[in-house]
């Protein structure tokens, strides 16, 4: 069993198959991934004369959005068709009442912005998918609420029309008219599909990428790893379609058209001073997403974000670390340029503040479904 008999999510194109399931790099440390950044980092700092230059890229969000940040933050900015398009949210910030009182108080705020169930529970302040659970009834939006601390600040969004996904990368300038989609990749779900005999462990392991990565699905679907999945049915691995999760993704370079491209700038031109960003969309159909129609966007992620295209199977190490390298360039350039414009840099003691608050938080967040 392999991808070319993967399940795909309506509106997507097939996976094709053959070579390689997963690239030689595609799961090495991050760390590793970054080290040249750091290094261009260093060098770039001395060249500009500031190490935190890159956290006024987008200066009406603290430090950019790179770290300790709340989701919550930038979907609040966005104004007109933009705020539209955002998949309906509100946030709950976690308190002493009882979980059964806050349930409820969390549930009559979903309900008053057309949310019912089963939706999406996320942490505000988290990055790639942490957290992230699909909640099917108030018993489980109980249980989720117990896993964090007082203070804490939660989103719970509507589940999307679609299940077709994809990460667009946004860029534009100061002072330039528009901008441009600089890259787009297609995030597909990792499924296997039962034969009535095999069981979960299986089907996992006689797939050919799900077999290399056995150790991203054994905890989340301990439970399950013994049933046997009946004949043709659809098991999805991952819901939440992060690469560190599992998720598969493939360069949609080539589905970048003048229509898109004019959606996303007009959308990013309704949130105040944003210039460097991915959007995580959902769409109908990849027809309509390369006219720009039929989106909904789940997350704006900012100076932390990724071209997702790196993920691809067939990606070279060379093009990931030459565009890694091209993002945080320019992240320096639009910093210069809104330093020249008025705006500073922020200190650093205030970056390491909302990193080790971003890591306090990230020890209470539950398995990401």
């Amino acid at each position: 069993m392999g991808l070319k008999n993967a399940y795909v999510a309506p509106g997507m194109p097939p996976l094709q198959h053959g070579g390689r399931a997963v690239s030689f790099f595609e799961f090495w440390p991050m760390w590793v991934m970054y080290i040249p950044v750091v290094l261009q980092w260093l060098f770039l700092a001395v060249r500009y004369r500031s190490l935190t230059l890159p956290l006024i890229s987008n200066p009406m969000l603290p430090v950019s959005g790179m770290v300790g940040v709340g989701k919550s933050v930038i979907f609040r900015q966005a104004t007109g068709g933009c705020a539209e398009a955002i998949l309906p949210w509100v946030t709950h910030r976690i308190s002493g009442e009882s979980s059964d009182s806050q349930t409820e108080q969390l549930t009559m705020k979903a309900i008053d912005r057309g949310i019912q169930y089963p939706f999406v529970c996320k942490p505000d302040i988290g990055c790639r998918g942490s957290g992230v659970k699909l909640i099917h009834d108030r018993r489980q939006l109980e249980d989720y609420l117990c896993y964090y601390p007082n203070g804490t600040d939660i989103i719970v969004q509507k589940l999307a029309s679609w299940e077709a996904e994809a990460g667009v990368f946004y860029v534009r300038r100061p002072g330039e008219a528009k901008g441009r989609v600089v890259s787009l990749a297609l995030k597909y779900s990792p499924h296997v599909v039962g034969d009535g005999v095999s069981t979960l462990s299986e089907l996992i392991a006689r797939d050919s990428r799900a077999g290399e990565l056995q150790h991203l699905y054994a905890e989340r679907h301990a439970a399950n790893l013994g049933e046997v999945i009946g004949r043709g049915n659809v098991y999805r691995l991952v819901f939440s379609i992060s690469h560190c999760r599992g998720a598969i993704f493939r360069d949609g370079g080539h589905l970048i058209t003048a229509e898109l491209t004019e959606r996303i700038d007009r959308l990013m031109s309704q949130i105040p001073e944003f210039y460097y960003g991915r959007l995580d969309v959902k769409f109908s159909n990849i027809d309509g997403l390369g006219q720009g129609k039929d989106i909904e966007i789940l997350e704006i992620n900012s100076a932390s974000s990724e071209s997702l295209h790196i993920w691809d199977r067939r990606t070279r190490l060379t093009t990931a670390f030459k565009t890694l390298l091209w993002q945080y360039r320019t992240l320096f350039e639009l910093g210069a340029l809104n330093r020249n414009r008025g705006y500073k840099p922020p200190k650093i003691s205030e970056v390491l503040k909302r990193w080790r608050d971003e890591k306090r938080l990230a020890k209470y967040y539950p398995l990401t479904d």
